[in-house]
């Protein structure tokens, strides 16, 4: 799938109905305004989705009243007018229970984001995302950052961004900061990439 960026000069409404319309008439678009920017998001590939599934099992196994809810779209920033579909973000089994497409971020412990291999990866997983997390107040971001091997834990928001970052080669334990409390064992990450 090719990559779609538009600065857009929509409200928040008008993008929400856009974006309602295209997922219906274009299968697995999913798309994604984040600091007036439009984009598509691309569509996961087999190992994306492995470590996905390597870190809910993690979770349950560890917090088991938390579910790594996959794919759930939030209002993400300051004022909540973006809107951000992290791959994965860890909060209670009904958090996002009667929310509708887009919901309130305020029960998320940690979002998840895993690197694709597309064009635009670097600007929207590595800048855009954990700015956009930060204002919203996401305690953890965890990017799983393929292509460079390494986990970047972000912690600690302020409201405009994460005051401490931490990288972690995959294949060293991580702990990831309250209210997470969890300890990854990156070994397996190895595997996944190219």
């Amino acid at each position: 799938m090719t990559v779609m960026t538009h600065r857009a000069h929509m409200t928040t409404e008008a993008f929400e109905n856009f974006a309602r319309i295209a997922a219906r008439e274009v299968e697995g678009l999913r798309l994604e305004f984040i600091g007036g920017v439009l984009r598509s998001k691309a569509m996961p590939d087999g190992d994306h989705g492995r470590i996905i599934l390597w870190l809910t099992r993690i979770c349950i196994q560890h917090r088991p009243e938390f579910w790594l809810h996959p794919g759930q779209g939030i209002k993400a920033e300051a004022y909540r007018d973006g809107r951000a579909i992290p791959d994965g973000v860890l909060a209670h089994e009904d958090a996002f229970v009667g929310q509708g497409d887009w919901a309130d971020p305020s029960p998320i412990l940690m979002a998840v984001e895993v690197t694709s291999w597309d064009s635009d990866t670097d600007r929207r997983d590595r800048v855009e995302k954990p700015l956009a997390y930060a204002q919203t107040g996401i305690p953890v971001y965890l990017l799983i950052d393929r292509s460079k091997g390494v986990l970047v834990v972000h912690s600690d928001p302020d409201g405009a961004c994460y005051e401490t970052v931490r990288t972690v080669p995959f294949g060293r334990e991580v702990r990831l900061p309250d209210p997470v409390g969890i300890t990854l064992n990156t070994e397996p990450l190895k595997d996944w990439v190219r």
